[in-house]
Protein backbone atom coordinates (compact mmCIF):
# COMPACT_ATOMS: atom_id res chain seq x y z
CA UNK A 1 0.00 0.00 0.00
CA UNK A 2 1.46 3.54 -0.97
CA UNK A 3 1.76 6.11 1.78
CA UNK A 4 -1.09 8.27 0.34
CA UNK A 5 -3.22 5.47 0.71
CA UNK A 6 -1.76 4.62 4.11
CA UNK A 7 -2.34 8.35 5.19
CA UNK A 8 -6.38 8.41 4.05
CA UNK A 9 -6.88 5.07 5.69
CA UNK A 10 -5.16 6.40 8.79
CA UNK A 11 -8.18 9.48 8.41
CA UNK A 12 -10.62 7.13 8.20
CA UNK A 13 -9.75 5.72 11.48
CA UNK A 14 -9.40 8.22 13.35
CA UNK A 15 -12.47 10.78 11.86
CA UNK A 16 -14.55 7.40 11.38
CA UNK A 17 -16.07 5.40 8.25
CA UNK A 18 -18.81 7.66 7.26
CA UNK A 19 -20.60 5.59 4.71
CA UNK A 20 -20.22 2.07 6.87
CA UNK A 21 -23.69 0.28 7.38
CA UNK A 22 -26.62 -0.54 5.72
CA UNK A 23 -30.33 0.19 5.11
CA UNK A 24 -33.81 -1.81 4.63
CA UNK A 25 -35.09 -2.27 1.08
CA UNK A 26 -31.95 -0.77 -1.34
CA UNK A 27 -33.30 -0.09 -4.64
CA UNK A 28 -29.90 -1.47 -5.23
CA UNK A 29 -27.61 -4.24 -3.70
CA UNK A 30 -24.01 -5.54 -4.76
CA UNK A 31 -22.60 -7.99 -3.83
CA UNK A 32 -18.91 -8.01 -4.40
CA UNK A 33 -18.62 -12.02 -4.14
CA UNK A 34 -21.72 -12.89 -6.13
CA UNK A 35 -20.49 -10.50 -8.52
CA UNK A 36 -17.55 -12.02 -9.09
CA UNK A 37 -15.00 -9.12 -8.60
CA UNK A 38 -12.77 -9.50 -5.99
CA UNK A 39 -12.36 -5.61 -4.74
CA UNK A 40 -11.64 -6.53 -1.08
CA UNK A 41 -8.13 -8.77 -1.42
CA UNK A 42 -8.29 -10.57 1.75
CA UNK A 43 -9.03 -14.13 0.97
CA UNK A 44 -11.79 -15.93 1.93
CA UNK A 45 -13.21 -14.59 4.39
CA UNK A 46 -13.24 -11.15 2.71
CA UNK A 47 -16.53 -9.41 1.41
CA UNK A 48 -18.18 -6.05 0.27
CA UNK A 49 -22.15 -5.53 -0.12
CA UNK A 50 -23.01 -2.10 -1.17
CA UNK A 51 -26.43 -0.88 -1.01
CA UNK A 52 -27.89 2.05 -3.16
CA UNK A 53 -30.88 3.95 -2.36
CA UNK A 54 -32.51 5.47 -5.48
CA UNK A 55 -34.72 8.63 -5.54
CA UNK A 56 -36.22 10.02 -8.58
CA UNK A 57 -33.20 8.73 -10.64
CA UNK A 58 -31.12 9.99 -8.15
CA UNK A 59 -28.61 8.11 -5.66
CA UNK A 60 -30.12 9.76 -2.03
CA UNK A 61 -28.10 7.25 0.16
CA UNK A 62 -25.30 5.06 -0.25
CA UNK A 63 -23.55 2.70 2.26
CA UNK A 64 -21.36 -0.64 2.87
CA UNK A 65 -20.49 -3.24 4.67
CA UNK A 66 -17.21 -4.84 4.08
CA UNK A 67 -14.55 -7.08 5.37
CA UNK A 68 -11.40 -5.66 3.23
CA UNK A 69 -8.01 -4.06 3.41
CA UNK A 70 -7.23 -0.76 4.04
CA UNK A 71 -6.49 0.35 0.30
CA UNK A 72 -10.64 -1.45 -0.70
CA UNK A 73 -11.79 0.74 2.17
CA UNK A 74 -10.26 3.86 0.92
CA UNK A 75 -11.59 3.10 -2.50
CA UNK A 76 -15.15 2.39 -1.38
CA UNK A 77 -15.40 5.29 0.90
CA UNK A 78 -14.74 7.37 -2.19
CA UNK A 79 -17.18 5.64 -3.96
CA UNK A 80 -19.55 6.50 -1.97
CA UNK A 81 -18.77 9.96 -1.54
CA UNK A 82 -18.70 10.61 -5.37
CA UNK A 83 -22.07 9.01 -6.05
CA UNK A 84 -24.10 10.03 -3.42
CA UNK A 85 -26.21 13.06 -5.20
CA UNK A 86 -25.73 11.61 -8.82
CA UNK A 87 -28.31 10.63 -11.28
CA UNK A 88 -28.05 7.52 -12.49
CA UNK A 89 -26.38 7.98 -15.97
CA UNK A 90 -23.58 10.32 -13.84
CA UNK A 91 -23.04 7.26 -11.76
CA UNK A 92 -22.55 5.13 -14.81
CA UNK A 93 -20.24 8.16 -16.23
CA UNK A 94 -17.79 7.99 -12.98
CA UNK A 95 -14.41 7.70 -13.95
CA UNK A 96 -11.26 6.20 -12.63
CA UNK A 97 -9.31 9.86 -12.84
CA UNK A 98 -12.14 11.11 -10.06
CA UNK A 99 -11.42 8.26 -7.75
CA UNK A 100 -7.28 8.79 -8.46
CA UNK A 101 -7.83 12.79 -7.53
CA UNK A 102 -9.95 12.06 -4.90
CA UNK A 103 -7.76 9.64 -2.98
CA UNK A 104 -4.30 11.77 -4.31
CA UNK A 105 -2.66 7.97 -5.74
CA UNK A 106 -3.16 6.10 -8.33
CA UNK A 107 -0.66 3.42 -7.46
CA UNK A 108 -0.34 0.28 -6.01
CA UNK A 109 -3.57 -1.63 -5.83
CA UNK A 110 -5.46 1.76 -6.29
CA UNK A 111 -6.02 1.27 -9.97
CA UNK A 112 -7.28 -2.79 -9.42
CA UNK A 113 -9.72 -1.54 -6.71
CA UNK A 114 -10.97 1.62 -8.36
CA UNK A 115 -11.86 -0.68 -11.94
CA UNK A 116 -13.90 -2.81 -9.39
CA UNK A 117 -15.41 -0.31 -7.85
CA UNK A 118 -16.57 1.05 -11.13
CA UNK A 119 -17.28 -1.93 -12.56
CA UNK A 120 -19.83 -3.27 -9.75
CA UNK A 121 -21.43 0.07 -9.92
CA UNK A 122 -22.11 0.00 -13.64
CA UNK A 123 -23.16 -3.81 -13.14
CA UNK A 124 -25.99 -3.00 -10.45
CA UNK A 125 -27.27 0.20 -12.82
CA UNK A 126 -27.90 -1.81 -15.69
CA UNK A 127 -29.19 -4.42 -14.20
CA UNK A 128 -31.74 -2.11 -12.45
CA UNK A 129 -32.73 -0.06 -15.45
CA UNK A 130 -33.40 -3.58 -17.33
CA UNK A 131 -36.10 -4.00 -14.60
CA UNK A 132 -37.44 -0.80 -14.92
CA UNK A 133 -37.44 -1.11 -18.86
CA UNK A 134 -39.20 -4.80 -18.36
CA UNK A 135 -41.84 -3.24 -15.89
CA UNK A 136 -42.73 -0.31 -17.93
CA UNK A 137 -42.93 -3.21 -20.73
CA UNK A 138 -45.09 -5.17 -18.90
CA UNK A 139 -47.53 -2.17 -17.94
CA UNK A 140 -47.91 -0.64 -21.30
CA UNK A 141 -48.50 -4.39 -22.81
CA UNK A 142 -51.15 -5.04 -20.28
Amino acid sequence: MDEIVAERYRQLMQEGFKNTGSFENPTMFIDSKAEGISICGMGGQDYMNIYIKVSDGVISDIKYLCVCDPTANVVVEVLCNLAKGLTLEEAKALQKEQFFEAIGSDGGTVRRKVWGAIELVNRVIKRYEARIRETEKSITSS
